[in-house]
């Protein structure tokens, strides 16, 4: 029997097993990274994804024979340093992915070959700090004035430093933080649940997620309004961090103790009956999937996968079975819905954009494609750039659909909104401001009238 091309089946992934001495081991790496890149060098179908594969393409090209056999693997560096763990490749594009005999999964082995540098202790004390995002968010929220004053990208004083010390690149627009966290916020300003709506009788633990918890509880609160609106009742919580950051830099035991202990949090509610919801789809996807793989032994993280739900994930779950409330007012200015990478990779279909299609009146444009951020990656000195060239076709088509700037560009992921709305402020020969950035739910909100709204 002949082996087929591609595969025509849906992707799956194994587990991943970390903990195997056999995952480290230099050798066996630099085999499998031979092995895959020659496969993407006779494939090319990711050309126009993140960076990492231009570099691997390029570097290849550039070799004495064109061919891999001539590249030396001290050179695959960069190819592994551009990617984000957008997943795109995998879920898009590959067409060898498992259960292809080909088998090949490009973000995990850039993660294998991540954990091995961390194990070997290549990963800085700087990128370290940068991916305690609790930590920081604390700290932040404390001493809120004075760090939002410090991170203003026009900060002529603290924004070199930063450069120099912490590597983030003074031209990136950095997040903002809370007054106080949104937990707090929330806990403070109890919301009162609809009890005339239909979706009356389901409750939801509101995972607040980092950004939201400490940078943007507007996000949270929007999300809180929606479901207590439509019936929902709400609590919220923020055990700690998913763990994404220390993924991107292959820390995978502090990933791992991240699902037990959020695990362990939000499961007493799932007993009680409570669905799980995460407004941002990077915390969503590491609870729905990475984690399970990471642990695939711990029922406790299976059963909190399960009970997970992306908030527009869920919000369309409500108007399906149940139905929304009605009486949500026109939003007549543009609107461009950047569908983030997370959100795809969940594999859950453009719920996001379902849901702003509900909005009476709505125009949206909607974009499949990355913003080119990636996370902590995008506000890197030695990346920003790069970020922003792989989000310029984003960033065109934002700027052609709102040339005066009267109205949103969203995403369920905020840095990349934040990103997209940077670049095309910045674009050559725009003199109109950019448009607002927003979460999808926050259009939502603001239809209701609920706190929150953008």
């Amino acid at each position: 029997m002949t082996a087929r091309e591609g595969s025509l089946d849906a992707p799956t992934r194994h587990t991943i097993d970390w903990q195997d001495p056999a995952f480290t081991d230099p050798d066996r790496i630099d085999a499998e990274l031979r092995r895959v890149f020659d496969i993407c060098h006779g494939c090319r179908r990711c050309f126009n994804l993140c960076d990492s594969f231009p570099r691997l393409f390029d570097l290849i090209d550039e070799a004495p024979t064109g061919e891999l056999d001539s590249v030396e693997s001290k050179d695959f560096q960069p190819v592994i340093d551009a990617c984000t763990l957008c997943d795109m490749c995998f879920m898009t594009k590959c067409p060898y992915v498992p259960p292809h005999e080909f088998d090949l999964d490009f973000p995990h082995l850039m993660l294998r070959v991540r954990h091995a540098e961390f194990r070997r202790g290549e990963v800085g004390m700087m990128d370290k700090k940068l991916a305690d995002t609790d930590g920081n968010g604390k700290l932040g929220t404390t001493f809120s004035p004075l760090a939002n004053w410090a991170c203003k990208k026009d900060n002529g004083l603290t924004r070199p430093i930063m450069e120099k010390v912490a590597g983030i690149d003074r031209k990136a627009e950095l997040p903002a933080f809370n007054p106080k966290s949104f937990v707090a916020s929330a806990k403070a300003s109890p919301v009162s649940i609809n009890k005339a709506a239909p979706a009356a009788g389901r409750k939801a633990v509101l995972y607040a997620t980092c950004f939201s918890n400490w940078n943007d509880a507007a996000i949270g609160e929007a999300t809180r309004q929606v479901l207590a609106h439509n019936g929902v009742e709400v609590e919220v919580l923020h055990p700690a961090c998913c763990g994404m950051p220390y993924m991107e830099q292959g820390d995978l035991a502090e990933v791992t103790k991240r699902a037990k202990q959020v695990a362990a949090a939000l499961l007493p509610y799932v007993d009680k009956g409570y669905d799980v919801v995460a407004p941002v789809p990077s915390c969503a996807l590491m609870m729905k999937f990475e984690w399970p793989l990471l642990c695939p032994d711990d029922a406790d993280v299976k059963r909190l996968a399960q009970a997970t739900r992306d908030a527009s994930e869920y919000v369309m779950e409500i108007a399906k079975k149940e139905g929304l409330v009605e009486g949500m007012a026109a939003v007549n200015e543009p609107v461009t819905l950047h569908i983030a990478c997370h959100a795809r990779a969940q594999n859950m279909g453009a719920k996001a954009a379902e849901m702003l299609r509900l909005l009476p009146e709505a125009k949206v444009n909607v974009i499949e494609r990355c913003s080119g951020h990636g996370g902590a990656w995008g506000v890197k000195k030695e990346f920003f750039e790069i970020g922003m060239k792989v989000g310029k076709p984003v960033i065109r088509n934002t700027a052609k659909h709102d040339p005066e700037g009267a109205g949103y560009i969203v995403s369920e992921c905020p840095l990349a909104g934040m990103h997209i709305r940077q670049g095309v402020e910045e674009s050559e020969g725009r003199e109109a401001p950019p448009p607002q950035a927003a979460h999808p739910i926050q259009l939502i909100a603001r239809a209701y009238g609920l706190g929150g709204a953008a």
